[in-house]
């Protein structure tokens, strides 16, 4: 009797060892299906979060653009509100210059500023109808301007203001 005792403890402790067994594999089956599951979460919650991340770089940007839209308004704004302020002339320009003895014949032999020389050779070019009917920034130069602009009979506008500047101490 004491055998039959003995087997069938060792029968009852088999079939407990086989319940954990199973039981066992069971835990760890479903400790793979868990993990594989939680690796998807996060997976997931990692694309959700570069996601939010990459909305609040653009929710960012698109705020900047409208702060930057709203300075260059009020620049402008600013700047359509000052009053022109009149610039004040180079004082080179403004220094009075001798003219020689060909141009002091067209516009005066008082030394004066630049300006008022070109001004002054521009009205006797006007007054006397020098400029070319064709080709406005052409002047035809009569026997006074001829000896200013050194023999050349046609000069045009922008080398006529070179020429004159040769004519001057």
């Amino acid at each position: 009797m004491a055998k039959a005792k003995k087997a069938v403890k060792k029968a009852a402790a088999k079939k407990a060892v086989k319940k954990v067994a199973k039981k066992a594999v069971k835990k760890t089956a479903a400790k793979k299906v868990a993990k594989k599951a939680v690796k998807k979460v996060a997976k997931k919650a990692v694309k959700k979060t570069a996601a939010k991340k990459v909305a609040k770089k653009a929710v960012k940007k698109a705020a900047a653009k409208k702060v930057a839209k709203k300075a260059v308004k009020k620049v402008a704004k600013k700047a359509a509100k000052k009053p022109a302020v009149k610039r004040k002339p180079n004082p080179a320009f403004m220094r009075p210059m001798m003219p020689s003895a060909a141009l002091a014949e067209v516009v005066g032999q008082a030394p004066l500023p630049r300006t008022e020389i070109t001004k002054k050779v521009w009205e006797y070019i006007k007054k006397n109808k020098l400029q070319d009917i064709i080709n406005k920034r052409m002047i035809n130069a009569d026997d006074k301007l001829k000896a200013v602009f050194g023999g050349k009979t046609k000069v045009s506008m922008f080398e006529m203001t070179k020429l004159i500047s040769n004519n001057l101490k």
